[in-house]
């Protein structure tokens, strides 16, 4: 589980990237680079990272879910993720 911390500052990186997201559209067009950089660095969407819904896990991802590798397994042996059953050979 990530600290409450790190999930906090995800949202709060996915709420400055929402509210600068015209103005660095603009001026991206415009090419006036300057202005662009003087902007806060967590408004820039390359700063934002991919996190489990459920329990914040940074890694292992799998962005069809929206939840981690280890969430989606107990998830779907669960019968808890429709059309997802396990593959056998």
């Amino acid at each position: 589980m990530a600290k409450e911390s790190m999930k906090a500052r995800e949202v709060k990186r996915a709420k400055l990237i929402a509210k600068y997201a015209e103005k660095r559209a603009t001026l991206k067009k415009e090419g006036k680079w300057e202005d662009l950089q003087a902007l806060p660095k967590n408004a820039s969407p390359v700063r934002l990272h991919n996190r489990c819904k459920l329990t914040g896990r940074p890694k292992g991802y799998m962005r069809q879910f929206g939840i981690s590798r280890i969430q989606f397994r107990e998830m779907a042996s669960a019968g808890l993720i429709p059309g997802v059953k396990k593959a056998s050979w």
